[in-house]
């Protein structure tokens, strides 16, 4: 892909916050755009396919649903990054899974239905070859942020 047509900005900049809730989102979306369907599905498949789309979703109040979530921080070996990292992963109730400089390298958002799954959980990934220690860092008060970057 040689990079983002005019077309595939504007669809991006759709998608970032704008997507239609019906049965048919995305030909609602074409019709915004000037399009038909099936080309803007086959652009989405194919912006992901060039990494410039990881996922397209919703987002939800976890609190609102009934669940907790706690950031934990990782000190994991670095020998063994890939195969905690891809572990966590699996995870259903893990996010926002990243690798980062310093003596805590890695850390992702767990989201679990009660305390007793998170300690669970936890215990589970502590025990992991190549985790060394673990910081559980609960959320006193949300702060939800609306990043979108238009495109132009």
């Amino acid at each position: 892909m040689a990079g983002l047509s005019l077309f595939d900005k504007a669809l991006l900049n759709l998608l970032q916050g704008n997507i239609p809730i019906c049965s048919r989102p995305f030909a609602k979306m074409a019709e915004e755009l000037g399009a038909d369907e099936e080309t803007v599905i086959k652009r989405l498949r194919e912006l992901k396919a060039a990494g410039y789309l990881r996922r397209i979703g919703t987002f939800f109040d976890s609190n609102k649903l009934g669940y907790r979530g706690t950031l934990i921080a990782l000190q994991v070996e670095e020998s063994a990054m890939t195969s905690v990292a891809e572990a966590i992963n699996k995870i259903s109730g893990a996010t926002h899974n990243y690798e980062r400089e310093g003596k805590f390298n890695l850390w992702f958002t767990l989201l679990t239905s009660s305390a007793e799954q998170e300690t669970k959980i936890l215990a589970a990934i502590k025990s992991m070859s190549g985790v060394k220690k673990m910081l559980k860092l609960r959320s006193n008060k949300k702060y939800k942020i609306n990043v979108q970057f238009k495109l132009k």
